[in-house]
């Protein structure tokens, strides 16, 4: 059996973010969805992560399960084969978005759970495609299931999560970086920057996808992460 690999879904998502990747990376190795539910900051979540992973492992994370993946190797890098951060951000929130996360946290905790995912969350996700109403509603069913206590616990993570920059250019570990080319949540831009930040990180852009490209481009996104796992 090959190295186990971790993945880590985004904000309100679950292990159906990566179906169309755990119906093929997973028939050779073992493959952990973890739940990102467990804490209301970063390192509270990677603690809960690392608390359940294997001894070593293969990390990849999309979005805010890249950040989480980013406070895992930065912390632990010696249980880190490989990274792979997708469609995420290195950054601290400014201070903008952190006004915005809680009005919506405020939305959430009066009963509006349904109505932020629909009017503030999911049209940022996807570029136009044939699968794009398909995969919203996938997204809505992800976040319903989760529930409200989790959309707040994850915003507050989000919002006071630290800038990773200084602490991602000391890694050493085979890294990709993976995003969609129409991803205006986390633009092309961002992941420029950790191909900087991170020694030796190999970019990869998909096209005809957001900002969740395992769904909208779920061929590519596999074959990137197999070529990722490569020889594990």
């Amino acid at each position: 059996m090959n190295m186990p690999l971790v993945l880590l879904p985004g904000m309100m998502c679950d292990a159906r973010l990566f179906a169309p990747q755990l119906a093929v990376l997973a028939r050779d190795r073992d493959v952990i969805v973890p739940r990102l539910a467990w804490s209301d900051t970063i390192v509270g979540l990677a603690d809960a992560v690392l608390a359940e992973a294997p001894r070593r492992f293969a990390l990849a994370g999309l979005s805010m399960g890249g950040i989480v993946a980013m406070e895992i190797a930065t912390r632990a890098p010696e249980r880190v084969a490989r990274l792979a951060l997708l469609d995420t951000n290195p950054l601290a929130e400014p201070p903008e978005k952190q006004a915005l996360r809680a009005t919506q946290i405020d939305k959430v905790r009066a009963g509006g759970l349904r109505e932020v995912m629909r009017d503030e969350m999911k049209p940022n996700y996807l570029a136009d495609g044939p699968r794009k109403a398909e995969i919203l509603d996938l997204c809505m069913d992800m976040a319903l299931a989760l529930g409200s206590e989790v959309f707040v616990s994850q915003s507050i993570a989000l919002r006071d999560r630290p800038n990773q920059s200084a602490a991602l250019r000391r890694l050493d570990m085979p890294t990709l970086i993976l995003c969609g080319r129409h991803d205006t949540l986390c633009p092309v831009a961002w992941h420029d920057l950790l191909h900087d930040l991170i020694p030796g990180s190999r970019l990869e852009i998909i096209e005809d996808a957001g900002h969740l490209p395992s769904l909208e481009a779920p061929e590519q996104t596999t074959a990137a992460l197999a070529r990722w796992l490569e020889d594990t």
